[in-house]
This record gives structure tokens, C-alpha cells and sequence, in this order.
């Protein structure tokens, strides 16, 4: 779990997982139907302005009760680190905007609540580094947690 100097129960904010797909599968997630996730890395953006650290510590869990398109995902799938940017404003939509021009969507995964074409992002290399770049370009102040080592941050 996140330590408690990592963030703290209050933090807010936006967040982005990186995901790692070991192996080529197809998962059926919810309405949106059967999707294939081809093995790479993925990034899911997400927000949670009632509690970022209860939040990404739900992401973090194996055993949970599926609720999002997120969840289908992670069941198959392991989150290798966190990028967190804490703020008191809504700028999931805005992050999904920027990360629209470097990587490719996952159509309509995630973005039922907004008109986002999709919060899940691909690519056939690492995306940490042009993920931070552009939050920097955006003005918030990125900070990875990396997930195999979570009392560990960078900015």
C-alpha cells in the first residue's frame, strides 16, 4: 500500500497508472464489450477529488468488486507505477486532451462520464517519460510513485 508520507488521506487530484500487459489478451469490459489488449504499456487517467490515496489503494488491490472499465483491466494486467498531479480542480479531461496527440486511445474505455474519446491510452514503447512532460507543459506538478517500491517518489 501507499505510505502515508507518499500521500496523505486528503490528497486530491488527477492520476495517471501505468499499466503493463505481459501477455496479448482479449478481456470483455462491461458494455463496452470485448476489447484485445495487445501486450505493452497503457496509461489510465483518472481523477479523484474525494481521496487520491483511498482511490489509487483500491487500484492497487487485486480483490475488489468490479466497478469501473479500469477494473476489468487490472485483473489481467499489473500497475507498475503512479503519476499523481494533486489539485483541487477537475483536469482529467484536460490531461486526456494533451496525451491524445502522443499515444493511442482505447475508444470509450473510461470516459463514460465525460466526452472524452477514451481515458486508456497504449504504446509500443515506455510512456513515463512523455507523460511527465506533458503534465509539466499542462502546469501541474507531477509525482511518480513506483508501485514495486511505493515509499519511493520522483518529480
Amino acid at each position: 500500500m501507499l505510505s502515508q508520507d507518499v500521500l496523505d488521506t486528503g490528497s486530491k487530484g488527477s492520476y495517471v497508472l501505468l499499466i503493463r500487459v505481459a501477455e496479448a489478451q482479449i478481456i470483455t469490459v462491461g458494455r463496452l464489450g470485448t476489447i484485445p489488449f495487445p501486450s505493452g504499456d497503457y496509461a489510465y487517467i483518472g481523477s479523484a477529488l474525494n481521496g487520491a490515496k483511498a482511490r489509487l489503494e483500491r487500484h492497487l488491490r487485486k480483490e475488489k468488486k468490479i466497478h469501473w472499465h479500469i477494473d476489468y483491466l487490472l485483473q489481467r494486467s499489473d500497475i507498475r507505477n503512479v503519476i499523481v498531479c494533486q489539485t483541487e480542480e477537475r483536469v482529467e479531461c484536460s490531461i486526456v486532451e494533451a496525451l491524445n496527440r502522443h499515444f493511442d486511445v482505447i475508444q470509450g474505455f473510461g470516459s463514460s462520464d465525460c466526452r472524452c474519446p477514451g481515458h486508456l491510452f497504449s504504446a509500443p514503447q515506455e510512456m513515463e517519460q512523455q507523460i511527465m512532460t506533458t503534465l509539466d507543459s499542462l502546469g501541474l506538478e507531477p509525482q511518480m510513485i513506483d508501485c514495486r517500491n511505493p515509499e519511493v517518489t520522483h518529480k
